[in-house]
């Protein structure tokens, strides 16, 4: 199957370049970019005029709610979601039902992803059973399984011993550990500390719930040497930190979600359970922080942390409304409206759902690591063709996720995705 892609503005945001031209795809490999061989004769032409031509989005935070809710389809729903949004490639987490703990669950969901055809799909193994936080899983036949790291999802590990001792074999074997940075006791609240939680009566998160559980992190990463990618930064102050653990040669990542990115606690209004989320918004000062910290690659990624959360969940007063929001077709538009309101070049901007993610995960992609979020001749042909200049509102129900709960309804945000191909194949048309 020959493929060309005409007309539209190339962007690769690892390698800087930014023209317009020509993209020809044979099978599922990028074969030229620009000069395209006159005897090169597509069987399918896609019109990129006026359009951003750009490598398929990473995202390293998704729920797809399977196993668990396989009766209401739910891995169908997400991942057409997922290259609506342009993403061809999610990383879930292994707070599924049950968790994601034994071999032969992750290589049924891969199974069944691949049978669906639409984005790739690269689950994290739990770290311990259970996520129970007290014994290590089988690391090595998780691996074997397709597993490209071990997790805890939103379940803090209260037992240092536990994490050092995971840490330690994780580093033995090259694994990376993925963890949110939550000190158990005080991340139980539904809000984040502060003056509004307070006048609201909402019981608060305070900051130090994060920086208590990077320092413990990175001292523990100083004695293992571990690689741990750390989820969702929502403070200042751990910003702060982990520019210093870079700064001193930690081998850490950290990526941070739409809504910290965009969002404030004010934006709870009057207990909008549609802002009742995992890292709870915190303060602008926070949010600024947070900004300038993807800006200047202290942060490596943003994430859309899709959480689907059916109606009843949602229908509740806010301190017991389930936690979470769906993302997957606003990460591109809401990280260009991060670029336009920050002042950082587009194709900067679109690194950080691109390339940087996918360095992030580096070799654990396999065969893909080589040229993953990247848009280069001889790599995959996993593409995102988008109208940088198209307008759309918001209309959560509207959206093909299961989940149609977010903050961001209503909203007018810029860039629609016209095409999303995955392995050279149309996977995602408007």
């Amino acid at each position: 199957m020959k493929t060309l892609i005409q007309g539209g503005r190339v962007i690769d945001p690892a390698s800087g370049f930014d023209e317009k031209a020509d993209v020809a795809l044979v099978d599922a490999t990028v074969v030229a970019i620009k000069d395209i061989a006159p005897d090169f004769k597509p069987d399918a032409t896609i019109d990129a005029a006026g359009c951003i031509v750009m490598p398929g989005l990473v995202d390293l935070a998704v729920r797809l709610r399977e196993p668990g809710h396989e009766h209401e389809g739910m891995l169908a729903s997400e991942m057409a979601a997922a290259v609506a949004g342009g993403v061809t490639s999610v990383v879930c987490p292994p707070d599924t039902e049950p968790v994601l703990d034994e071999a032969g669950l992750v290589e049924m969901l891969r199974h069944r992803a691949e049978q669906l055809k639409l984005a790739r799909l690269f689950p994290l193994g739990a770290l311990t059973r259970n996520l129970e936080g007290e014994v290590l899983t089988e690391m090595l036949h998780l691996t074997q399984a397709g597993c490209i790291g071990f997790s805890q999802a939103e379940v803090p590990l209260a037992n240092t011993q536990v994490m050092q001792r995971a840490l330690q074999y994780a580093a033995t074997f090259g694994y990376t550990v993925w963890l949110r940075p939550q000190e158990l006791h005080l991340g139980k609240g539904v809000a984040a500390s502060g003056p509004l939680a307070t006048r609201m009566g909402l019981s608060g998160v305070p900051v130090a719930a994060e920086t208590i559980a990077l320092h413990t992190i990175f001292e523990l990463v100083r004695s293992t040497q571990s690689r741990v990618h750390l989820c969702r930064i929502s403070s200042a102050a751990g910003v702060a930190l982990v520019r210093q653990a870079k700064a001193e040669g930690l081998p850490i990542t950290c990526d941070v979600s739409i809504n910290s990115l965009h969002l404030t606690d004010v934006d709870i209004g009057y207990f909008d359970s549609r802002m009742r989320l995992n890292p709870p918004l915190r303060q602008q000062r926070d949010r600024d922080a947070l900004r300038a910290g993807l800006a200047d690659g202290t942060i490596d990624a943003l994430v859309s942390d899709h959480t689907p959360v059916d109606e009843d969940a949602k229908a509740l007063p806010f301190a017991q409304a389930e936690p979470g929001a769906t993302g997957l077709e606003l990460l591109l538009s809401l990280t260009c409206k991060w670029a336009q309101d920050s002042g950082v070049p587009l194709a900067k901007a679109l690194g950080v759902i691109t390339s940087q993610p996918a360095g992030v995960v580096g070799s654990a992609l396999g065969s893909l690591a080589a040229s993953a979020g990247r848009l280069v001749v001889g790599g995959v042909a996993d593409i995102c063709v988008f109208d940088p200049a198209a307008a759309w509102v918001v209309e959560p129900s509207a959206l093909r996720s299961q989940g149609q709960h977010t903050p961001f309804g209503g909203y007018e945000l810029p860039a629609r995705v016209r095409a999303t191909l995955v392995g050279g194949q149309l996977a995602y048309r408007a």
